[in-house]
């Protein structure tokens, strides 16, 4: 009688542990799937760029794009096609029509048509959301990259001050971290990489260390170009200022973790109002409330008889 149950649990496990391997790639297909990915993407966007981009001509400002601050928020964004501005665009033309009207139609079919003034808010109101929402995808990219920049960077700082206090140059150091930080963080891992490219090709290190903290659009970076340029420039130990600056960093780091956690009762607050708090009065009030009315109503019916 036991030995059936085992068999059975046997092998819904051995099943369950079989499709588990057979959904998860190996290493393999995963590297695969890497290489076919961009020309299947590639593909994708020029459908959509070719779709857009005829709309993107009525809201493209006139002016240089190579100058451009949106071009810096693409940039922060991680997003460097060079046709991302036309499908930014060509969103920013089509969205208000789509969702004008889809609210247009949705308040026709629901007879909220009476006050014209009111119509014709709603079908504005639909009509910015559309213009806005890519303003907001793209603030909300930008703002998670950075965020991602900025928790690993003081990983990559201390590795970074391994790697000088072993022996190797600020250059070797900078390549070192960008194929370790990979792992961790691709974002961080591809602007050091783009910064090796640049001192390779030519440009100086404290160029090349200012392009970083544009490219990043974070703080502590470009307060690390300003150490390492100065250190460079006076003769100063790398090694120290790298040590300094790590603890700096992590101790920001530290403080950042720290607020986040302080908000957490005061984003609590409002489900444990909406949700949780009226379950418990239920549960410790009701059954009060239940003997109460069995108590109290039969005495009422009493005193009106």
């Amino acid at each position: 009688m036991i030995v059936f149950p085992i068999l059975i649990f046997i092998s819904v496990t051995l099943g369950l542990v079989g499709l588990f391997f057979w959904l998860t790639p190996t290493r393999t297909s995963q590297r695969l799937q890497a290489i076919a990915q961009p020309a299947e993407k590639s593909e994708w966007m020029e459908t959509v760029v070719g779709i857009v981009s005829p709309f993107a001509k009525l809201s493209t400002p006139t002016g240089n794009w190579e100058t451009s601050p949106l071009r810096v928020k693409f940039i922060n964004a991680g997003i460097r096609r060079n046709d991302a501005r036309l499908i930014y665009f060509g969103l920013k033309t089509l969205l208000p029509l789509l969702f004008a009207g889809i609210a247009y139609f949705g308040l026709r079919s629901g007879a909220h048509t009476d006050n014209n003034l009111t119509f014709l808010l709603y079908l504005m109101s639909a009509a910015l959301i559309g213009c806005y929402l890519p303003n907001a995808f793209l603030h909300w990219m930008a703002k998670t990259r950075k965020r991602e920049i900025f928790e690993n960077f003081p990983d990559a700082a201390d590795l970074m001050l391994v790697c000088v206090e072993a022996g190797l140059g600020l250059d070797a150091a900078l390549t070192k971290v960008a194929d370790e930080i990979r792992i961790k963080s691709v974002a961080l891992a591809e602007e050091i990489h783009l910064t090796n490219l640049e001192m390779r090709a030519g440009g100086t290190r404290e160029k090349s260390l200012r392009n970083l903290a544009l490219r990043t659009g974070v703080e502590e970076i470009g307060t690390f170009a300003t150490m390492l340029t100065q250190a460079d420039k006076f003769g100063t130990s790398i090694g120290e200022s790298l040590r300094v600056f790590s603890d700096d960093l992590r101790y920001k780091r530290q403080i950042r973790a720290e607020e986040t956690a302080a908000r957490i009762p005061t984003k609590l607050l409002f489900p444990l109002v909406v949700c949780i708090f009226p379950a418990i009065i239920m549960v410790i009030m009701g059954p009060a409330v239940i003997q109460l009315l069995r108590t109290v109503l039969p005495m009422m019916s009493g005193t009106a008889t």
